[in-house]
């Protein structure tokens, strides 16, 4: 689990920045040894709280299509074993052999699947994925399937603007972020995909931590202990994979959510170490964001003994 955990880190301090690298292997997917798992929940979640985890406007139907497409074709190309599909005339057939699942549907006829594009395609994967489109110079979110949010609304965020969603992000404007990140956004080319990798600490391991279920799962930060710190307290990582759609031109981003218990986290000695420079350092209004103030100290306590080998 530690070997194949993306460590989002690779210095000793940390602050708000686009830390957007190129994305090696261009695929928007990965599948991992927790996907029936996580599928069951997902499509447990969009069964009872469809409003919550999948929203759309009207006009981003195109765009789901091409999404629907790009995913498809990068299962199949990565996961042979796994998923297949075949085109006979205008109609395709997609197999997901993991779960035995088939289904046929001509691209572009809405009457051919019995959801959205972007909902279909989304109960196949692990990831999160989000449609922003291009409208008098700016960026807005019009679609989306959203299961696994790290404390944000998809039904509240829908129809916002790039820098409305992110507006609430201590210094995120007043540093002048909100543009650079914008701008870099913007200027984004198809086939030049990018990959970056956002964090948090999770009192619990849910990957549900939605804003509308906070009074469930935010009053795990008041439970964290020394005595409970290790297996108790998580590293969230979202591994963001962001492409440009050639077709309809719009942006699609892909979260990966990971979690890694502290226990099995410590067992990296160097990732402890350099994890607990970064917690020490890390300013308040960070760590008030990111929800991690109520049990901060408890968890530099707990990587402070672990370094020292007790």
């Amino acid at each position: 689990m530690v070997d194949s955990f993306p460590y989002p880190f690779k210095g000793d301090v940390y602050r708000y920045s686009n830390n957007s690298v190129p994305l090696e292997e261009p695929f928007c997917i990965e599948i991992t040894s927790s996907y029936q798992d996580e599928i069951k929940l997902k499509r447990k979640l969009l069964s009872h709280h469809p409003d919550r985890c999948f929203q759309s406007r009207p006009y981003s139907l195109k765009a789901q299509w091409e999404i629907t497409e790009l995913v498809i074709q990068h299962l199949t190309q990565q996961y042979p074993q796994l998923f297949s599909f075949e085109v006979h005339d205008d109609e395709w057939t997609f197999r997901n052999h993991i779960l035995k699942e088939q289904t046929s549907f001509i691209p572009g006829d809405h009457s051919t699947l019995s959801m959205e594009p972007l909902d279909f395609i989304g109960r196949h994967v692990q990831e999160d994925l989000i449609l922003m489109m291009e409208r008098d110079g700016d960026l807005f979110l019009d679609a989306g399937q959203l299961c696994f949010p790290a404390n944000w609304s998809l039904t509240f965020n829908t129809g916002m603007s790039f820098k409305e969603i992110h507006g609430p992000i201590p210094g995120f404007k007043e540093d002048g972020m909100d543009q650079r990140i914008f701008t870099f956004l913007m200027r984004m080319e198809a086939g030049d995909p990018w990959v970056r990798r956002n964090w948090s600490l999770m009192a619990g391991n849910r990957l549900d931590t939605s804003l509308e279920t906070y009074d469930e799962w935010g009053k795990g930060r008041s439970s964290v202990t020394r005595e409970n710190v290790g297996e108790y307290v998580h590293l969230r990582v979202e591994v963001q994979k962001l492409f440009r759609l050639p077709g309809s031109n719009g942006l699609l981003f892909t979260i990966h959510t990971y979690l890694l218990s502290l226990e099995e986290f410590a067992g990296n000695h160097e990732w402890t170490d350099q994890f607990y420079h970064i917690l020490l350092e890390l300013p308040d209004h960070i760590a008030d964001y990111k929800g991690i103030s109520l049990f901060k100290e408890v968890v530099i306590e707990y990587l402070k003994e672990k370094r020292m080998g007790t």
